[in-house]
């Protein structure tokens, strides 16, 4: 049963603007978990110990902050956590998705640009190192946010952000809706296999045997593609399905482990807590404190 919907911002982005942005200084967070179409870069800076929710990633932020969210069903929010601080500055930057035209997302010199873009259905994080290259841009802009010039600094920070080498990121593909970005009809008759048979115990070889290939080569094969291996790959599958029962159902945790293909409820617990820093349960009531009911 679904317990809850999530909150649909309705941002001032209009039709004639290319972004908007907002900043501001507060002492918490407070807004809840909410979904809307626009991209959104976000920025905050002195609130080490707040919390960050992207999808099914849940970590805890530290002195310097900066995401960018490119998926209108990509459930995110910002929680106070151990944050003790009231002194909290906060940029938050929102485009239309079409501010690029495929065409112009297609040419060379925006390759990088085009990944990102793609990878924020995602949610990224950015690297401090990177942060601090645009910081004093996203000040700038935020004194400066009319006219031309303002969408070419937009685009300077962009483009920054998607030379960042180390950023992450953050949500599953399972969560924030399948990946289908491959071409490829090898690796999504595998993703296929994986999605209708993640409840059953699942082998290397099975999976290999389904697309005709030896283990060997497929474990390349699925390496090369999804950048992890087999394994890794189901996990997350498990873990994403496992997620969104936590948070739109009201069946026990017990019940969403079996069901999401694991073999036990400790080995479940251990996978979770490894792979999204928290357990099942505490996902669970952080996610809950911050969603409303419609």
């Amino acid at each position: 049963m679904q317990i809850s919907n999530i909150f649909r911002e309705v941002t001032p982005l209009s039709a004639e603007d290319c972004f908007v942005i907002r900043s501001r200084v507060k002492s918490e967070f407070n807004y809840p978990v909410h979904v809307h179409p626009e991209f959104e870069l976000n920025y905050i800076e002195n609130a080490p110990g707040a919390q960050r929710l992207i999808g099914d990633s849940l970590e805890e932020i530290g002195d310097y902050e900066l995401c960018l969210i490119g998926n209108e069903n990509l459930e995110h929010a910002w929680m106070n956590g151990s944050c003790d601080s009231k002194d909290i500055f906060e940029i938050t930057i929102q485009f239309h998705k079409d501010l690029f035209f495929e065409s112009m997302l297609s040419k060379r010199q925006f390759h990088s640009v085009a990944i990102m873009f793609e990878n924020a259905k995602k949610g990224i994080v950015y690297s401090r190192e990177t942060i601090l290259k645009v910081r004093d841009l996203l000040h700038k802009l935020c004194k400066n946010e009319e006219g031309f010039h303002s969408v070419i600094d937009l685009l300077n920070i962009l483009q920054t952000l998607s030379e960042d080498k180390n950023s992450r990121i953050l949500a599953t593909s399972t969560f924030a809706n399948r990946d289908d970005s491959s071409d490829s009809r090898r690796i999504q008759k595998v993703i296929d296999y994986l999605h209708e048979n993640y409840q059953k115990e699942i082998h290397l070889a099975d999976v290999a045997g389904h697309v005709n290939m030896s283990e060997v080569s497929f474990s390349r094969f699925m390496k090369k593609r999804t950048g992890k291996n087999y394994i890794e790959y189901l996990n997350d599958l498990r873990l994403g399905i496992a997620s969104r029962h936590l948070i739109d159902t009201t069946k026990t945790i017990s019940e969403i482990s079996y069901e999401c293909g694991f073999n036990n409820l400790s080995n479940f617990n251990r996978i979770f807590k490894k792979r999204k820093g928290v357990t099942p349960k505490e996902f669970r009531e952080s996610y809950t404190k911050m969603r409303i009911l419609i």
